[in-house]
């Protein structure tokens, strides 16, 4: 079990090689046991606690892997606020290479819907992918049967799962050239920072594997070795003014789930061009 090293800077964070027990979530994830809305909300608001729909998730066959939620400077909403979970279906926890997950978000304080997003865990690198719209992307308000539109999404998101599948087998068959590579980084690279101002940091310095395992040309390869040097950061580059600086990792969970997401648009696109 570790700190997930992508939020662990400013958002309490944990995710296990083991489905996660409720006491363990608890411990670092309180607001997805709140045991009602924050005060902020009216009485319109139908609140359906997450706790309540990931009991009803584990009966479906989905398990906890990662929980996180977002730091807030107001203390009185750091029970409510925010949250994150990764889940595998019964049929993805012996997976390996890769493991088809869930994301769900949702909060307690009214800054987010439910939401389902499909999400991809790469074991070599602990890191977690998240599929743009090749894969249902699922919204529930806060009103109605929360929970049984919820369980509802999760499998829709389920069924899916076998496009983006498709999706990075085409990518693992499709060989990037230099300056293919080069493109590629460089389109990732102003998707972090302002497209107008120089990155910190170089297409070469993303496109460094750091493992063996990933020292590929296939887009796939390419693809997830930009995404983890983005996402984790730990380069040594420059800022504007020419100072010397070490990029950050990307802390937030609003900023990790659209970086990530617009990542795998932009393979996804590169695939559909070169096919």
């Amino acid at each position: 079990m570790q700190l997930a090293s992508r939020f662990a800077s400013h958002s309490p964070a944990l995710r296990s090689d083991d489905p996660l027990s409720d006491d363990q979530i608890r411990a670092v994830v309180p607001s997805i046991f709140a045991e009602a809305p924050h005060e902020s909300r009216s009485h319109r608001y139908r609140y359906i606690p997450t706790a309540a729909v990931l009991a009803k998730l584990r009966g479906e066959g989905f398990q906890p892997f990662m929980v996180c939620q977002t730091r807030v400077r107001s203390h009185d909403r750091r029970d409510y606020t925010k949250h994150l979970i990764r889940l595998r279906h019964a049929s993805q926890i012996a997976a390996s290479g890769e493991a088809s997950e869930i994301i769900l978000l949702n909060s307690h304080d009214g800054t987010s819907s439910y939401q389902m997003l499909a999400g991809m865990y790469r074991f070599v690198c602990q890191n977690g992918l998240v599929c743009g719209n090749t894969v249902a992307d699922v919204r529930v308000p806060h009103k109605g049967d929360v929970a049984g539109q919820v369980i509802e999404g999760a499998y829709q998101v389920l069924h899916g799962f076998e496009r983006a599948e498709t999706s990075r087998d085409a990518m693992r068959a499709i060989t990037l050239d230099a300056g293919e590579s080069d493109v590629f980084a460089r389109a990732a690279l102003a998707l972090k920072y302002d497209a107008d101002a120089r990155p910190p940091i170089t297409e070469r310095q993303v496109l460094t594997p750091r493992r063996h395992e990933d020292d590929r040309r296939d887009l796939w390869s390419v693809f997830n070795r930009v995404q983890e040097h983005l996402t984790k950061g730990g380069l040594s580059g420059r800022s504007a003014n020419g100072r010397r600086q070490t990029t950050r990792p990307v802390q937030g969970i609003d900023q990790n789930v659209r970086l990530n997401r617009a990542l795998w648009l932009l393979a996804d696109g590169l695939r559909q061009l070169k096919a």
